[in-house]
């Protein structure tokens, strides 16, 4: 007994100075949350009368959209992601009202996020993968703010990529551009519950839904650009892969 006792004492110090370092890391090299581009306005403004509560899955410890409201003492929120470190490297940089899992997500594994909040004030969805599929059954949990990655590369077809519980967008493709749905496709599936887009982020990569969106998908779309080749290159290199049309 005194020897287990002695290698989990020797265990929890061991976290502790783990956790340490890793704040350390984050503050020394002066690498603080933030998102790729301007979706923390968007949200800020969409959200303004929501509940303050958020969830987030696909997400980097120090880039993802809700990264704002993450440092927001007023807002509570979950976050998600299948990266053992880099749920490790959240954990040390957020205090405990964000709550942060280790978890790789399928249609099956979601009963968690539906009942974590019993109101979600923005659900932020980047996946790089089966994000269509997810939002189809997280719709019921009626977010005022929806967060999900389009894939630009679709341009304006309503197509998304077949389910596959496994899913890597990298085993897929080698150029990492055979991912998720269209703009088009997400703003249906919003449409056919009450949500209209609210808002696109300026990077091409992000559309945002409420219930009073009003905007074209046609005209707020926006191309990625992170990516450094032209759209028709971008679709003629993956058209030949298996889609779904919506």
């Amino acid at each position: 007994m005194f020897k287990a006792f002695g290698l989990t004492d020797a265990a929890r110090s061991l976290s502790r100075k783990s956790t340490l370092l890793r704040r350390l890391y984050y503050r020394c090299r002066n690498l603080r949350p933030r998102a790729q581009s301007d979706e923390p306005e968007i949200i800020k403004q969409l959200a303004s009368d929501g509940p303050r509560t958020f969830v987030e899955f696909g997400f980097h410890p120090i880039q993802f959209n809700c990264s704002a409201l993450a440092k927001s003492p007023e807002w509570r929120g979950l976050l998600v992601d299948g990266n053992e470190r880099q749920v490790a490297d959240a954990r040390a940089l957020f205090p405990p009202r964000i709550d942060i899992r280790q978890a790789f997500l399928t249609r099956e594994n979601l009963g968690f996020i539906k009942e974590h909040f019993t109101a979600i004030g923005v659900l932020s969805i980047d996946v790089d993968g089966n994000d269509y599929w997810l939002l189809k059954e997280l719709l019921d949990t009626s977010p005022t703010v929806i967060s999900v990655e389009y894939n630009a590369t679709f341009g304006q077809r309503s197509l998304t990529v077949p389910y596959d519980p496994t899913f890597e967008r990298h085993q897929k493709h080698k150029s990492g551009w055979y991912h998720g749905a269209s703009l088009t496709a997400l703003s249906k599936l919003a449409a056919s519950v009450g949500y209209g887009l609210a808002a696109v982020s300026s990077n091409g990569a992000n559309a945002f839904f409420t219930r009073t969106g009003s905007l074209d998908p046609r005209g707020a779309w926006k191309p990625n650009v992170l990516r450094g080749a032209s759209i028709e290159e971008q679709w003629k290199r993956i058209a030949h892969l298996p889609f779904v049309k919506v």
